[in-house]
């Protein structure tokens, strides 16, 4: 395999990888405004991470369960 090619390979996954954790940010905000809000506001990171962590576990439980 060619290094260009190996490289769009490297630069799909990633830029699947930003679209999916972009789409669960924000179904996050949608869904968990006083999480999100308090987080940016208090400058912490932890819930929110803890959050986006338990969007993206049941979009791929979802995901699993349908296929």
């Amino acid at each position: 395999m060619s290094f260009a090619r190996l490289s769009l390979s490297l630069a799909g996954v990633v830029g699947v990888l930003a679209a999916a954790v972009a789409a669960a940010t924000i179904w996050l905000i949608m869904t968990q405004p006083v999480t999100v809000a308090t987080a940016v506001a208090q400058g912490e990171v932890s819930p929110l991470v803890k959050a986006l962590a338990g969007v993206l576990y049941d979009a791929l439980q979802g995901l699993f369960k349908y296929l």
